[in-house]
């Protein structure tokens, strides 16, 4: 069983920045892609970006420029920073990962509980 916590979120006002975390834990695994996704009150589950084990990166059109996913490895974990945000980036933002037993060689996607993103125009 592997666990995804993300933390970082808050309220920030428009033009600002934040930096969200989403840390894997568990026994004997190993992580694929890891990926930031988001979801508005009243809408559907988007996706943000993506991130490769090798670090190549895949953003929406909607944060291209303003947003960037690194992950550190070594940590099991994925970051989102976030800059000139707008109030359209209010949401809960999600992470996930494709994580592979290290016993089973099976892969599975797991998913973090989310944390939110307030963002005041």
């Amino acid at each position: 069983q592997v666990h995804l916590v993300e933390s970082g979120g808050n309220l920030v006002q428009a033009g600002g920045s934040l930096r969200l975390s989403c840390a894997a834990s568990g026994i004997a695994f190993s992580i694929n892609d890891m990926g930031w996704y988001r979801q508005a009150p009243g809408k559907q589950r988007e996706l943000v970006g993506t991130i490769t084990s090798g670090g190549r990166t895949n953003y929406a059109d909607s944060v291209t420029g303003r947003f960037t996913i690194s992950r550190d490895n070594a940590k099991s974990t994925v970051y989102l920073q976030m800059n000139s945000l707008k109030a359209e980036d209010t949401a809960v933002y999600y992470c996930n990962a494709e994580v592979v037993s290290l016993y089973t060689l099976e892969a599975r996607v797991y998913w973090g509980q989310g944390t939110q993103v307030t963002v005041s125009s």
